[in-house]
């Protein structure tokens, strides 16, 4: 039984320009019609689902995606920090950031950690992998940094040293027993 998953960023936020811990916030303008030109190179999928962040539902909106909202595909819930530059974060709470960075288990902002983020990828992935067909989910970095660690058996670590385009395209193949990372960074031109 072959599984297909492509993972496609959402598109960038006046936030994330801005260098700001994720916040719902809706894309920029230009995001989505970055996203419209890519809608038309999207194959057919038998599955489509969003994060209920507003910047994923707006994405797969412009994709013309006609997606169910799947709450472990939602953004690393940043609490305290969400909205807040690294750089005033960095400031106000050297040693919280420096335990986020150093610990996968570790949420000094009040909100969920990267391990609970990829806990809920790994789900995600297992439920798939017992179905056939092509999933296509809109979703956000970190958990998409999540999925690829989780699938090459990488630590979590990792996941600060892979970068993730705003509407980039991440793409997973599975036969029901595991997961292979197929492509990874393809986006639009813009």
């Amino acid at each position: 039984m072959l599984v297909r998953l492509t993972m496609i960023a959402s598109g960038a936020t006046p936030g994330m320009r801005k260098g700001r811990f994720p916040n719902d916030e809706p894309p920029e303008p230009r995001a989505l019609d970055r996203a419209g030109a890519l809608a038309a190179s999207l194959r057919r999928a038998d599955r489509v689902w969003t994060s209920p962040a507003l910047a994923a539902r707006r994405t797969a909106e412009a994709l013309g995606l006609d997606a169910a909202i799947e709450p472990l595909l939602a953004e690393q819930d940043f609490a305290r920090w969400a909205g807040k530059s690294f750089e005033e974060v960095q400031a106000g709470d050297p040693k919280g950031m420096a335990t986020w960075f150093a610990d996968a288990d570790a949420a000094p902002h009040g909100g969920e950690s990267l391990a609970a983020v990829a806990r809920r990828g790994a789900a995600l992935m297992e439920r798939l992998a017992g179905e056939s067909g092509h999933t296509v989910a809109v979703t956000h970095a970190v958990p998409i940094r999540a999925a690829m660690a989780h699938v090459l058996g990488a630590p979590l670590s990792s996941v600060w040293k892979i970068d993730i385009e705003p509407l980039s395209l991440t793409e997973f193949r599975g036969d029901g027993r595991r997961w292979v990372l197929r492509a990874s960074g393809v986006t639009v031109a813009g």
